[in-house]
């Protein structure tokens, strides 16, 4: 990676949760932390003399939530790059979050690979949604149905193919090994669902076939 470090802001109530993810953010060379915030007020005024890469952000807070602070602070700045911190039961949020402009969404009790893999990814310009919340989301659903004939989405059976592995997690490089086509191959057949959706980019594409129950626990 380059000489640049990814400049990151933290933003939870709990100070004893900030100090735990500060100690281990800082373990890693390529992370500097520049700031830290207790509630969404906090957070925005911060911005006006901090300028992060990647802002971790908390739901429920004090003063003003995760929720109001993330379509505040992307409103003034468009190209800011939050990563939601979450917790089971907090779902009914995220199509909100997700039409404001957040990018990642990462358990709290999330291991430190996954939690630097989830940075360098949003950092990168990508989405990320957890693997183990994803999987909660979609498979404690006993009956979980696909509707894309009712949708009339014409959806094709190598898109499904497609769609269920980027809800599983699977890069485009990854899915192109899996189907045995070019990662070219993949991200055409990404853009036609974004297209067909009507969804902007990865993270909501998913919250769409959850929603719509697009993707079966087969």
């Amino acid at each position: 990676m380059e000489n640049k470090k990814i400049k990151i802001l933290l933003v939870d109530d709990h100070e004893i949760f900030r100090s735990g993810l500060k100690f281990v953010l800082n373990q890693n060379e390529n992370f500097e932390i520049i700031g830290e915030a207790n509630n969404g007020k906090a957070f925005l005024s911060l911005l006006d003399t901090h300028v992060p890469d990647i802002v971790m952000l908390d739901i429920e807070m004090p003063e003003m939530n995760g929720i109001e602070a993330s379509k505040c602070a992307i409103k003034k700045f468009p190209d800011l790059k939050i990563i939601v911190l979450s917790t089971y039961g907090e779902e009914e949020y995220y199509s909100t979050m997700i039409l404001a402009g957040v990018q990642g969404f990462i358990l709290k009790k999330a291991g430190i690979n996954e939690l630097e893999s989830a940075i360098l990814k949003v950092y990168k310009g990508e989405n990320y949604f957890s693997h183990e919340l994803l999987q909660d989301m979609v498979f404690k659903k006993a009956n979980v149905i696909k509707r894309i004939e009712k949708l009339d989405l014409k959806i094709t059976p190598r898109e499904q193919e497609v769609l269920e592995l980027i809800s599983a997690g699977n890069s485009n490089q990854e899915i192109g090994e899996k189907l045995f086509i070019s990662p070219l191959t993949v991200n055409n057949h990404r853009s036609s669902l974004l297209s067909k959706t009507s969804t902007k980019n990865t993270a909501s594409l998913i919250m769409f076939a959850i929603k719509n129950k697009l993707i079966t626990s087969e």
